[in-house]
């Protein structure tokens, strides 16, 4: 599906609701299967979490998790240490070049049996569920932190509880705090000293809960940028956001200050609105703890014609695409100048883009989203726009609610 969107602007004032958090409802749906006593509202209607479900209800020996990359590190995890239990876990062909290894190496030490059925340190695997021998294991701290919380979210099941340490510098830290406060809320114990996590055997019974997902902050990015973007006195009002938040991406709020956007929080609603043009020539920021949102600001900046250096980026290259490349390729088709190394993203201002052109979004819904708030200052076609879904399914509608001139 090709979305083309005719240069728009926006409506002054527009409320909207958005779904529940992926990144909390898949950890809350992994500490579901293991303890039926919670009961989730609000649960992500995303794709990834869909899948998530799917899996989780499986009886059969094969469960394809698509492009999910979050799933299949949580459910490694979870099934690994199912005993009894054998399953192939597999996926699209880029999450068959996704790396896992190190998540596999940490499960194995433990006591689990894991094989590759393909490239070595890849998907497809085949997993044969086993009791774990051991509770004590190391991992480097600049993975994924889904290796870390994959890990985190079953040890509360494990016999003996999970003692984890991490070498290194942590990366995305947030993600990893809001594993252990779902944990705390359903009553285990745990404990983040210096570079140790430890997490004590959950012996006794839940008690029963109804746990409320949080709307999705990365979601929201898009919003922020749109409104980035607007004229000053532009608003957006969403539901339902809390201004303690448990995920990384609320940095939004604070991050999108240098962008002339304020936001306040009422009775469980977020509103943004534009304050000021001014906006700094050259914007730098370190997204070490929210790497997602690296498309978002890269795109934002590129709208506004600032230049832009982001760093912290190291965990984009593993992504549903290397995301470095993917926007160094799409940002100057649109007329941008972009330099990439490792882990860091270099803009150059442009004060005038390119007209009607196509973005390919490479399977990533990062980049679909991300792009798409351009056309607040030019004709732009998104391809494959469908992907979406694997995090937002309604977002072209709720763009149309805002006032965008959208055709397939």
């Amino acid at each position: 599906m090709t979305v083309k969107l005719k240069k728009s602007s926006i409506s002054s004032y527009s409320k909207l609701t958005i779904t529940g958090s992926k990144s909390e409802s898949n950890r809350l749906l992994l500490l579901q299967a293991q303890f039926p006593e919670l009961h989730i509202e609000n649960c992500s209607n995303s794709d990834d979490s869909e899948v998530m479900q799917k899996a989780l209800n499986s009886k059969g020996a094969l469960i394809d998790i698509h492009h999910a990359g979050t799933a299949m590190r949580f459910l490694t995890a979870y099934f690994a240490s199912k005993d009894g239990s054998e399953v192939v876990l597999t996926g699209s062909a880029r999450m068959k070049e996704r790396p896992i290894e190190i998540l596999v190496d940490a499960l194995v030490e433990l006591g689990a049996e894991i094989s590759y059925l393909e490239t070595q340190g890849c998907p497809p695997l085949k997993i044969k569920g086993k009791a774990f021998t051991k509770h004590k294991v190391a991992l480097n701290a600049n993975v994924s932190s889904q290796y870390i919380s994959a890990l985190l979210l079953i040890a509360p099941s494990l016999p003996n509880g999970l003692e984890l340490t991490l070498a290194g510098k942590i990366t995305s830290i947030p993600y990893i705090e809001m594993t252990l406060s779902l944990l705390n809320d359903i009553g285990v114990t745990t404990a983040f000293e210096s570079q140790t996590i430890t997490i004590a055997p959950q012996n006794s019974k839940i008690a029963p809960q109804t746990l409320t997902v949080e709307s999705d902050w990365s979601s929201a990015s898009y919003f922020y940028s749109i409104i980035a973007m607007s004229a000053v006195g532009a608003e957006i009002q969403l539901s339902a956001y809390k201004q303690t938040s448990l995920q990384g991406d609320a940095v939004l709020s604070k991050l999108y200050r240098q962008f002339g956007v304020e936001t306040q929080f009422n009775d469980g609603n977020m509103n943004i609105k534009k304050i000021s043009e001014a906006i700094k020539e050259t914007i730098s920021i370190d997204l070490n703890k929210a790497p997602d949102i690296a498309q978002t600001i890269a795109v934002t900046c590129l709208g506004l014609g600032k230049s832009c250096t982001l760093t912290g980026l190291h965990t984009l290259k593993i992504k549903e695409t290397d995301r470095l490349e993917a926007l160094k390729i799409e940002i100057e088709k649109l007329g941008g100048l972009v330099t990439t190394s490792e882990d860091r993203l270099h803009l150059e201002s442009t004060k005038s883009l390119k007209n009607n052109v196509s973005i390919d979004t490479y399977n990533d819904h990062r980049m679909a989203m991300a792009f798409a708030p351009l056309a607040l200052k030019t004709d732009i076609t998104i391809a494959d726009a469908h992907v979406v879904s694997k995090s937002y399914p309604t977002f072209w509608e709720d763009l149309k609610t805002l006032g965008f001139k959208i055709s397939q």
